[in-house]
């Protein structure tokens, strides 16, 4: 019998691995030959690292419907939570 991916910390952490592996495929398209440190800075200094942060997120909404089309509703309540978390997050971090 094979288990099904439906407990909470299962959305949890697959909505935080979800952004990371995204800002790491942004990373490698983007500014791959420099060093991930120099392309925070980089995004940081011109302003548009919580840009590139929420799009990182995105995916996330993909994730979350998977999980609702597959009746696996305690997974998408917890990619929601993250999502919601990592929103807010950036949302302070783009006005601070």
């Amino acid at each position: 019998m094979q288990k099904k991916i439906n407990k909470q910390w299962h959305g949890y952490l697959l909505g935080l691995a979800l952004p990371v592996i995204t800002f790491f495929v942004i990373y490698l398209s983007l500014a791959g030959s420099y060093r991930f440190i120099d392309f925070i800075k980089y995004l940081n200094f011109k302003g548009d690292l919580s840009r590139a942060l929420s799009l990182a997120v995105i995916p996330n909404l993909g994730l979350f419907f998977v999980f609702i089309w597959t009746n696996r509703l305690k997974a998408a309540q917890g990619v929601l939570g993250i999502t919601i978390l990592l929103a807010l997050t950036i949302v302070l971090f783009r006005f601070l």
